[in-house]
C-alpha cells in the first residue's frame, strides 16, 4: 500500500523551512502531495503556476532524482481534508516552528480529526537552522532590499528579488 502524505501551505515563496519539512515528509511517505492553497481574496507574490515551478526546481536541486519524483504539486481551495481525500492521502503533514504554531495546529488537527478520522495529522518540527524562516519575512526582507539567499532554495532567490523589489511594500 502506498503511503501518501499531503503537505498544505501557501508556499509564497517556498522557503528553506518548507523544504526541510518536505524532506522530513519524504522519509514518512511514499509520495508527498504539496497542496498549494488558493485563496481568491489574497493576491500572492507568485501565481500558482510560478509556485509549482519554484517548488519543482527546488526539489530537483535539493533532493535526489528519486525523491523529487515522489513529490506531486496540486492546487486546492476549501477544506484541506477534502484535498487529502481527493488525492488518496492518509497523512496530513504540518510543520512546527514554535509553541505558537503548536497551539494553532492542535486546534486545526482536532477539527480535521473530527471531520476526517481516517486522516492522521503528523507534526514535524522544523530543524533549528530554519526554525526562524517564514515566507512572510522573506517577502518583507526582499521588499526592503535585504539579502534572502540564506532563507530560500537557490532557484527561488532571484525570482523573489525580481518580484519583491525594494520600495514595493
Amino acid at each position: 500500500m502506498t503511503r501518501i502524505a499531503l503537505y498544505p501551505g501557501s508556499f509564497d515563496p517556498v522557503t528553506n523551512g518548507h523544504m526541510d519539512i518536505l524532506r522530513q515528509s519524504l522519509a514518512l511517505a511514499d509520495k508527498v502531495v504539496v497542496a498549494i492553497g488558493i485563496h481568491p481574496g489574497k493576491t500572492p507574490l507568485f501565481s500558482f503556476e510560478e509556485r509549482v515551478d519554484l517548488i519543482k526546481a527546488s526539489a530537483a536541486s535539493e533532493f535526489s532524482a528519486d525523491e523529487a519524483k515522489r513529490v506531486e504539486i496540486i492546487a486546492f481551495s476549501g477544506l484541506v481534508v477534502n484535498a487529502a481525500r481527493e488525492h488518496g492521502a492518509t497523512i496530513l503533514v504540518r510543520g512546527l516552528r514554535d509553541g505558537t504554531d503548536l497551539d494553532y495546529e492542535m486546534q486545526m488537527a482536532g477539527m480535521n480529526q473530527t471531520m476526517a478520522p481516517d486522516i492522521q495529522t503528523v507534526f514535524l518540527p522544523a530543524s533549528p537552522t530554519v526554525r526562524h524562516i517564514t515566507a512572510t519575512l522573506v517577502r518583507q526582507i526582499s521588499k526592503m532590499g535585504g539579502e534572502i539567499k540564506d532563507f530560500v532554495p537557490d532557484p527561488v532567490a532571484e525570482p523573489v528579488r525580481q518580484r519583491a523589489k525594494p520600495g514595493q511594500v
